[in-house]
């Protein structure tokens, strides 16, 4: 892979987690036990950023960093729209969700809330670029690339009350913003 650099971290509240760099930033974060196949650096080869970019995800964890303030390599692969989307979704603050309808609208495409779940669940900084705070509507879970078991940690890690695991499970007390 050249350039590119990863840290596995085994234990956080979302489970394992690996964090993989580029020189040109954060370039994806995986949920779930590291492949036989693949491996991580020693934490004494890792770049600057990786370093970076585990510390504060490791703060996130303890809950002492809300935000993160990290560079992230997309590559060039987004479509603007992702790009909006992901935008908009770093704009989400710690502790609060948005539904994926409320996001196609204030991206100026308020039919395309099926489109804007396509783009959350493609996002390949979770945590960073918190798809975790996107829910339905109705307040229900829906989905996540992590696992609903995942969301839910984050989410009440953050401070959201959740009724359970199931896509239809929701979070209280109610946080997303009216339409006034």
């Amino acid at each position: 892979m050249g350039d590119v650099h990863s840290a596995h971290l085994a234990e956080t509240r979302a489970g394992p987690v690996t964090v993989w760099v580029s020189p040109a930033g954060v370039r994806r974060i995986e949920f779930g036990a590291l492949p036989r196949e693949d491996h991580t650096d020693p934490p004494d080869a890792w770049p600057h950023i990786l370093r970076t970019a585990v510390g504060q995800l490791e703060e996130y964890f303890d809950r002492s960093r809300r935000t993160f303030d990290l560079p992230l390599d997309f590559s060039d692969t987004l479509t603007d729209f992702q790009r909006d989307v992901y935008d908009r979704l770093l704009a989400i603050e710690y502790g609060h969700v948005a539904s994926y309808g409320q996001i196609a609208r204030e991206v100026g495409k308020p039919d395309m809330a099926r489109a804007v779940g396509q783009a959350v669940g493609a996002n390949p900084l979770p945590i960073v670029v918190p798809c975790h705070r996107v829910v339905a509507s109705d307040r229900s879970l829906t989905g996540f690339a992590g696992g609903l078991r995942t969301k839910v940690a984050l989410l009440k890690l953050e401070g959201i009350d959740v009724d359970g695991t199931k896509p239809t499970s929701k979070v209280h007390p109610e946080v997303i913003p009216l339409d006034l």
